[in-house]
């Protein structure tokens, strides 16, 4: 299945509700996949290799999706073999004082990832046009200002050498709570349940709502979404390895020419 199938057409409306979170398309179960998931996390660790070596160019995943969807499992799982040399993840939660001292994407730029280096917001700078959105502690002109604001940030990030994925982890509302249930009864699982998610699910259609006027504005050729069914979990890996490794070839890397000097210091070992 080509990454054009999870891929989103910048600029088009588009609806969650047309998407089955269930979806697997012809793959009936995870051992149809498990080799190749294994292959494909090789591809993605010689790709990281290159771009490690070749400094030019960065990646910047974004990871977003309800509560429950495996933001952090994806990682985890997905991307969990690249070498922590060159990957960095950061997490948004509420701001702190200093980060709301600042506009709203000043934390995001601080921790943009560098030259050769592979980094992973779970969540990230659009929260500030979801959650805000959904629980009106900004207006309308307020969201299509940031809107404005996040598209001129990619484009920047991107004159930079910065290939933006941006992955969104669909699941089902009865997926969730079996989910949040699951926490509760689960003594390993406690310490992951928090409240609020309770306080969030009651605002489930409002937050489809605004994603999915977050994937028709702030989307483009060069940064797409790309919407992955997450219910199974092998399947969600399955997709975003694939994301993944087609994003890094596009990149053209490649292992810097080696240095002529090396070639005389060698032959004076050689000696």
């Amino acid at each position: 299945m080509s990454v054009k199938h999870f891929k989103l057409e910048p600029g088009k409306k588009f609806r969650l509700a047309t998407i089955d979170p269930n979806d697997t398309g012809a793959i009936r179960d995870r051992e149809e996949v498990d080799a190749a998931v294994e292959r494909l996390k090789e591809q993605l660790e010689a790709l990281q290799n290159k771009l490690y070596a070749e400094k030019k160019q960065s990646v910047l995943f974004v990871i977003q999706g309800m509560d429950c969807s495996g933001k952090d499992g994806v990682v985890k799982h997905a991307l969990g073999g690249l070498h922590p040399q060159g990957f960095r993840v950061n997490s948004f939660r509420a701001p702190t004082e200093e980060e709301a001292a600042h506009d709203f994407l000043w934390r995001a730029h601080q921790i943009a990832p560098a030259k050769g280096m592979i980094g992973a917001f779970i969540r990230s700078y659009y929260e500030d046009v979801l959650i805000t959105r959904v629980h009106h502690w900004i207006d309308g002109a307020e969201v299509k200002s940031r809107f404005k604001h996040i598209n001129r940030f990619e484009k920047l990030l991107e004159s930079g050498g910065v290939k933006i994925v941006k992955i969104f982890l669909h699941i089902s509302k009865d997926f969730q709570l079996a989910k949040l249930r699951n926490r509760l009864t689960d003594p390993t699982k406690h310490w992951k349940f928090d409240k609020s998610d309770l306080v969030e699910r009651e605002s489930w259609a409002q937050y489809e709502e605004a994603y999915e006027s977050v994937f028709k504005h702030c989307s483009s050729e060069t940064a797409p979404w790309y919407i992955v069914p997450a219910n199974h979990r092998w399947y969600r890996d399955w997709a975003v390895l694939q994301i993944a490794v087609a994003a890094l070839e596009s990149m053209n890397l490649a292992f810097p020419e080696s240095d002529p000097e090396l070639a005389e210091i060698l032959e004076k070992l050689q000696e």
